[in-house]
C-alpha cells in the first residue's frame, strides 16, 4: 500500500487575532498543517521547531519587526516566506524581498489572492520525489565529499600545519589532503568542475591516483603520470580538475610544487608581502597532452604557506583585494588552525555560493620551533 503523502506545513506569524484566524483558515482549506503565532521571535521559534513549508509574516509585530523575522528565518528555513502588511510603497516591498522573502501581499487582502499567490510559489518547486531523490543524492554527495579529507591532524616538526573545508549547499569538487613523509609532508589541493555526486566522484578518483604516486621522487613526471591514469575519467565527464601538488621538505624549507589551473596559493611573507604562485598551465583534462612543469618556493622561517579555493575569491571584486585580505587574516593569527578560521571567515556561509576551502602550512619562527 503506497502511503499518503505528508500534509505541507505552514506557519502564521501575526499579531492580529482577526487576521491571523482568517489566514489559518485560508492555509488549511489548502491542505496545510497550520501553526501560530502571535509575535515575531515565538514565530521564530515555530518555524525552527515545525520546519514549514510555508511561512506567512506580519511586517509589523509587537516584539520586533518582520523584516528581522525574515532575516533570522533565513539563517536556517528555505521555506517560502509570503510578507503581509500594510506598507504599501514601494521601498518597504524592495526591502523585504531584499531580506529574504518570496511574496509580498499588502492589506487589506482577498483570500482568493492569498491562495493564487500561494500556488504559484508551489509551482516553481519540484514534485516531492524528485525534491527527495535531489536531497538524497545531495546527502551521498556530501558523505563521498568528507571521507575525501585528512583524518588526523598533521604534524611536522618546526611546522604548524591546518586545513578546513566547509562545502556549499550545492556540495562541489573540494577536496584537499596531506599525509606525512620521513622528509616533511606531501599536500595535495583540488576542486572537480561541477556540483554534486559527479563532481564529488571525480575528486574521489583524483586523491585516490595522487596517492597512488606519492612513492615517486619525481614531482613533475608523478603529477604528468598521475593527470594521464585520470583523463578518461574526466574524458568520459566533460569535466576537469584544477589541482596544487606540493611537497614540503621540512629542514630546508623548500616546497616543490605544481600547480594545474589553481592560481590560489600564496608565499605569505613574515611580517611581508604576500605574492600568488604562479600557475604552470590549465587544469588538468582541459587539453590532452598538457605537460605542468615543476617550481619551488622556500618558506623562511615564519612565512606561510596558503592556499585556498575559488570560494574565497569570488567574494572579492580584485585578485589584489583577495591577496591583501588572505595575507592580513594569515599575519594577524597565531596559529595554522585560527589562521584558517579567519580565511574561511572572509567568504561568509550565508552568502558563499561555493565550497570554500583552506590549509595553512606555517613554519614557525626559529624560537618557537626551537
Amino acid at each position: 500500500m503506497v502511503s499518503p503523502p505528508e500534509p505541507r506545513r505552514a506557519v502564521v506569524i501575526e499579531d492580529d487575532p482577526d487576521i491571523r484566524g482568517l489566514l489559518v483558515r485560508v492555509l488549511v482549506k489548502q491542505g496545510f498543517d497550520v501553526t501560530e503565532a502571535g509575535a515575531g521571535l515565538p514565530g521564530v521559534e515555530e518555524v525552527r521547531r515545525r520546519k514549514p513549508d510555508l511561512v506567512t509574516l506580519d511586517l509589523n509585530l509587537p516584539d520586533i519587526d518582520g523584516l528581522e523575522v525574515c532575516k533570522l528565518l533565513r539563517q536556517f528555513s528555505d521555506a517560502f516566506i509570503v510578507m503581509l502588511t500594510a506598507r504599501a510603497d514601494e521601498l518597504d516591498k524592495l526591502t523585504g524581498l531584499d531580506n529574504g522573502a518570496d511574496e509580498y501581499i499588502s492589506k487589506p487582502f482577498s483570500p482568493r489572492e492569498l491562495q493564487s499567490r500561494i500556488n504559484a510559489l508551489f509551482r516553481r518547486r519540484p514534485s516531492a520525489a524528485a525534491d527527495s531523490a535531489a536531497r538524497g543524492e545531495l546527502e551521498r554527495a556530501t558523505e563521498v565529499q568528507q571521507s575525501l579529507l585528512p583524518k588526523e591532524d598533521i604534524r611536522v616538526d618546526g611546522y604548524d600545519v591546518a586545513g578546513m573545508f566547509r562545502p556549499s549547499r550545492s556540495v562541489g569538487g573540494d577536496f584537499y589532503d596531506w599525509y606525512q613523509t620521513p622528509d616533511g609532508l606531501h599536500l595535495t589541493f583540488a576542486d572537480a568542475m561541477g556540483k554534486g555526486m559527479g563532481a564529488a566522484l571525480i575528486a574521489a578518483t583524483v586523491r585516490a591516483v595522487m596517492r597512488s604516486m606519492g612513492h615517486r621522487q619525481d614531482l613533475d613526471g608523478a603529477f604528468a603520470s598521475a593527470s594521464k591514469s585520470i583523463a578518461t575519467d574526466l574524458d568520459s565527464s566533460n569535466s576537469f580538475v584544477t589541482l596544487f601538488h606540493a611537497r614540503l621538505e621540512a629542514a630546508s624549507g623548500t616546497v616543490s610544487y605544481v600547480d594545474a589551473g589553481h592560481g590560489l596559493a600564496l608565499h605569505v611573507r613574515s611580517g611581508g608581502a604576500a605574492v600568488r604562485l604562479p600557475s604552470g598551465g590549465p587544469p588538468v583534462g582541459a587539453w590532452a597532452g598538457t605537460q605542468w612543469p615543476q617550481s619551488s618556493m622556500e618558506l623562511a622561517p615564519g612565512d606561510s604557506l596558503v592556499v585556498v579555493s575559488d570560494g574565497v575569491l569570488d567574494v572579492f571584486e580584485s585578485v589584489e583585494d583577495f591577496t591583501d585580505a588572505v595575507r592580513s587574516a594569515a599575519q594577524s593569527q597565531e596559529s595554522a588552525q585560527a589562521a584558517s578560521s579567519a580565511i574561511l571567515a572572509l567568504a561568509p556561509a550565508e552568502t558563499a555560493e561555493d565550497d570554500v576551502t583552506v590549509v595553512v602550512v606555517r613554519r614557525l619562527p626559529e624560537e618557537a620551533a626551537g
